[in-house]
């Protein structure tokens, strides 16, 4: 059994907004407090970046079109004691798709981490 962080993109719908600055707060509080409200608040949540087509450059990833916005998530979770890459992306998907319903969620990095030496 091995532990990993999983790391997954979240699109998050945004409206009523007027710049990008306010969707993206808006984005992460949400969700943020949405998975506190099902305790699940050791989840990572900031705004994820995409590559700029022209030059390669990561900007954030938020994009708006008649006051509302989709934001790109980036959620980090640790899982611990999981078989391999596909357990962990699986339980990950598990804990957070349960508080974020609704939200399509797509993994995106699995990195096998360090076991504690308590082990």
């Amino acid at each position: 059994m091995s532990n990993y962080l999983v790391a997954m993109e979240a699109a998050w719908l945004v409206r009523d907004v007027e710049g990008i600055d306010d969707a993206i707060g808006v984005a992460v509080s949400e969700a943020g407090k949405r998975l506190n409200d099902k305790n699940k608040e050791y989840v990572e949540v900031e705004v994820g970046a995409t590559p700029c087509p022209a030059c390669g450059e990561p900007f954030d990833s938020a994009f708006i079109a008649a006051n509302t916005a989709l934001v790109g998530l980036l959620l980090e979770i640790d899982v611990f004691n999981a078989d391999g890459e596909k357990h962990a992306s699986r339980i990950a998907k598990s804990e957070v798709g349960g508080a974020l319903r609704d939200v399509p969620l797509d993994i995106i990095d699995v990195v096998e981490t360090e076991a504690d030496d308590d082990e």
